[in-house]
């Protein structure tokens, strides 16, 4: 379990991270979204100990990450997939880690399979793709079968089917027991992935919850309508109800449930075609939640 409590990072006069508190529990993929610059990847460095706080903790399994005995057997972590030395094999940067952390050399060929990576162990690291060295900072995560991993946006660099396999890998991990967190800018994935979230902004929380509480909360409910009557039905929903044109048959409502719209079809003689609410993405929810804690807009954007 990861426990962050009232954790701050301060650079000069710039607060990075400010007085955050939460935590990862076993069994859940807590995903960790955020605007660029909000502070999300000074936290994950302060998580596994690579820069120190400035007020607060952040304990793993109740300690820090840098009073662990066997960091590698406590905590995984991938934060920069470029982290291993290009002339050094596959192979042999998995094996000098489990060296340093009393983690049996045999571990290494099974992260190697289970990553995919089997067939180019012997390969220097220099000579491999993105999605590569993504999974070979994977492998290097899950040396240690430990209880906790942490992902900066590991889904960088991958093609559709990696992108698909650790999906799969996050849910396995966290059906085996363990804390997974993992920050993306892939929304669509994230939804698909994540049981959790964690939403930062300007270095502070701004939201600790589930992921269908998250949409439920921070998004209005859309109904999907398709008439050949389409014009005539919106000058009949009137000003408070928000309608989008989808195409010249469909529009999309917030701010009326489908029973009430298709009443008010039914009443004026207006033929339905199709009549469905439709789930908000997490995508949409995010984006009028931090709209206000994004760094920076261009003036379309703001002035929407």
């Amino acid at each position: 379990m990861i426990e962050v409590r009232g954790l701050s990072k301060r650079y000069g006069e710039v607060l990075a991270v400010d007085d955050l508190t939460f935590a990862v529990r076993p069994g859940e993929v807590t995903g960790f979204l955020g605007p660029n610059g909000a502070g999300k990847s000074t936290t994950l460095r302060m998580i596994v100990g690579l820069d120190a706080a400035s007020s607060g903790t952040a304990t793993v399994g109740g300690r820090p990450y840098v009073a662990q005995p066997t960091p590698l057997k406590e905590v995984g972590a991938l934060l920069d997939p470029g982290a291993v030395l290009p002339s050094r094999t596959a192979y042999h940067h998995l094996l000098a880690l489990a060296a340093g952390n009393g983690i049996p050399s045999g571990r290494v060929k099974a992260v190697l399979a289970e990553v995919g990576l089997e067939n180019v162990s012997r390969r220097r690291a220099g000579t491999f793709s993105l999605g590569m060295r993504q999974r070979l900072g994977i492998a290097a995560a899950l040396l240690g079968d430990p209880p906790v991993l942490v992902f900066d946006e590991p889904l960088n660099g991958l093609d559709p089917e990696g992108i698909v396999w650790i999906r799969s890998l996050m849910r396995r991990m966290a059906a085996e027991g363990r804390a997974v967190l993992m920050s993306s800018h892939l929304m669509s994935e994230m939804e698909l992935t994540a049981d959790h979230l964690i939403v930062i902004g300007r270095g502070r929380l701004i939201a600790d919850t589930s992921m269908k509480g998250f949409i439920e909360a921070h998004s209005e409910r859309e109904v999907f309508v398709r008439s050949p009557q389409a014009d005539e039905l919106r000058g009949m929903l009137g000003a408070a109800v928000e309608v989008r044109t989808e195409s010249s048959d469909a529009l999309v409502v917030t701010g009326l449930e489908a029973a009430e719209i298709g009443a008010l079809a039914s009443a004026n003689g207006v033929e339905l075609h199709e009549l469905a609410p439709r789930q908000v993405s997490l995508e949409r929810a995010f984006m009028d939640l931090t709209r206000d804690a994004v760094e920076y807009q261009s003036e379309k954007e703001t002035s929407r």
